[in-house]
């Protein structure tokens, strides 16, 4: 992965003096060309060996460029608020929006290579999370954010006299720490990590750029030239072109309509009964909410549904089960202009629940392959990528302790028609029925059809659909409950067994 002889590259200072103007200059002008044209992000991943100028290089590029308009974010240990959700909820929160230049001191790759340097993990685990990688760039990449990821290196030599002349200077001294003698010292252990981690995550979408840190001038230089280049070539693409010019994988052709027409959609339920068990199920889930284990979890809990098929009543009663300053319901409608300048899961990581507390999303990321599938929001490619990408959020979800349930309430369409016009002659209910509810109903086989897919291939092990037959509300409400309830026992148990 390292080339020895860029180890020893050099520029001398009339040199440097000589390119950095121009360079400065083109760096500047390409940065206010990516504000004016606002089509993509640029991320910047600053990793590699101590001593080696990360540090150094994160501050000349905040000099070169207008600062205002930077990003820098600085990811060493996690602190207690990010230890209280997935590991990659940091960066995801920390994204920058299109037209704008992200800098990231560190970033997803740092944990898995100590835990693998340090033994803590084995040869599979170290697989899959950099396996777990490869998605996330790719994910990145396929939703148009331009990704540079530089390796700063040196050789074992140069880092023991390049932490020694930083030793020497007061000025500098304070710079050098225990942990990187520490560092130094595992040197050829990490190398071992460190080479196949770079060669199975540098690909065509997110290469990694190798930079000798041995010389201040070439190093700078260097980063210079390559982020000019990186930016210039995305920026002079044609607008018309796609960021991401490749087909998704190819999908299996499925006939899978009875999953919703097998259904049987009035189950009964009298409202005697109901009453009865509303009060046993909400008593439950509040008895679980308060439960010293459930400290050690999360819940994510996810409500779509056709039209007026009873997505608010089912909330409202299990958050009238819970206490207030614990839970937050997300409605989702229609990205916002913040929401747009991002990838798409990234309005819903930044809502991703810490532990010992409930998030309800009213609508969720399952928006891409319903609405924006059948109304063309998106390209198809977008879309079909999108099942692996869901699966592969919540999987990530799941594996820190987080319940994911996730209902579907069907009704039939007689039953929603019949619900659509009592809205209309109930004054206070008019405002639940809109223009988009009846376009909606016009297209109902094609949001069948999708439903369909999207059951088929995101109902896994770990996140699988409750389908909730709803055309009566009162068995809907109970089942919700229940199956709740019951996904967070299974939790909770597992919390108790040491899981």
């Amino acid at each position: 992965m390292f080339d020895t002889a860029d180890l020893e590259h050099r520029i001398d200072k009339a040199g440097y003096r000589r390119e950095e103007p121009e360079l400065r200059e083109a760096l500047l002008n390409a940065q206010y060309d990516l504000m004016r044209d606002g089509r993509f992000a640029v991320l910047i991943l600053i990793a590699g060996v101590e001593g080696a100028g990360k540090g150094e290089t994160v501050n000349l590029l905040n000099s070169w460029m207008d600062p205002r308009h930077i990003q820098v974010s600085g990811f060493g240990l996690p602190s207690d608020e990010e230890r209280e959700r997935p590991p990659m909820w940091r960066f995801w929160r920390a994204l920058p929006p299109k037209g704008k230049i992200g800098i990231f001191f560190g970033g997803w790759h740092t944990e898995p290579i100590l835990a693998r340097a340090a033994g803590d993990i084995g040869a599979g685990e170290f697989s899959r999370r950099i396996d777990e990688v490869l998605r996330f760039e790719r994910m990145l990449a396929d939703e148009g954010l331009l990704l540079l990821k530089f390796w700063f290196h040196l050789s074992k030599a140069q880092q023991k006299t390049r932490l020694k002349e930083l030793e020497k200077s007061p000025k500098t001294r304070w710079r050098v720490t225990r942990t990187d003698w520490n560092l130094y010292r595992q040197y050829d252990s990490f190398a071992k990590v460190c080479e196949p981690f770079l060669r199975k995550t540098s690909t065509g979408e997110a290469p990694w750029l190798i930079v000798p840190g041995a010389d201040p001038n070439y190093r700078a230089l260097s980063v210079g030239r390559q982020i000019l280049a990186a930016l210039r070539a995305r920026l002079d693409r044609p607008a018309a072109a796609p960021m991401a010019e490749r087909d998704p994988p190819l999908l299996p052709a499925l006939d899978n309509l009875t999953v919703l027409r097998a259904l049987k959609l009035d189950r009964p339920l009298a409202k005697e009964d109901y009453e009865r068990g509303l009060e046993k199920w909400q008593g439950r889930l509040n008895g679980l909410a308060r439960d010293p284990r459930f400290r050690r979890i999360a819940v994510v809990a996810v409500f779509e549904g056709n039209d007026a098929a009873g997505k608010g009543s089912a909330i409202r009663r299990v958050t009238g089960a819970l206490d207030a300053r614990h839970y937050q319901t997300v409605p989702v409608a229609a990205p916002s202009e913040e929401e747009r300048a991002q990838p798409y899961l990234w309005r819903f990581w930044r809502h991703v629940p810490r532990r010992g507390f409930v998030t309800i999303f009213d609508r969720s990321w399952y928006g891409r392959v319903l609405v924006e599938r059948v109304e063309g929001f998106c390209a198809e490619a977008d879309w079909k990528r999108a099942y692996t990408e869901i699966n592969d959020f919540e999987e990530q979800l799941t594996r820190h302790g987080v319940v994911v349930a996730k209902f579907w309430l069907a009704i039939g369409k007689d039953e929603q028609m019949r619900r659509f016009k009592a809205r209309e002659e109930t004054a206070f209910k008019r405002f639940k029925i809109t223009p988009e509810d009846w376009r909606n109903r016009e297209k109902w086989d094609a949001y069948e059809a999708a439903v369909c897919d999207m059951v088929d291939r995101t109902s896994t092990d770990v996140a699988p659909w409750t389908l909730v037959e709803a055309n009566n509300k009162y068995f809907a409400r109970i089942k919700v409950l229940k199956t709740l309830c019951k996904a967070i026992e299974q939790a909770l148990g597992r919390v108790k067994d040491g899981g």
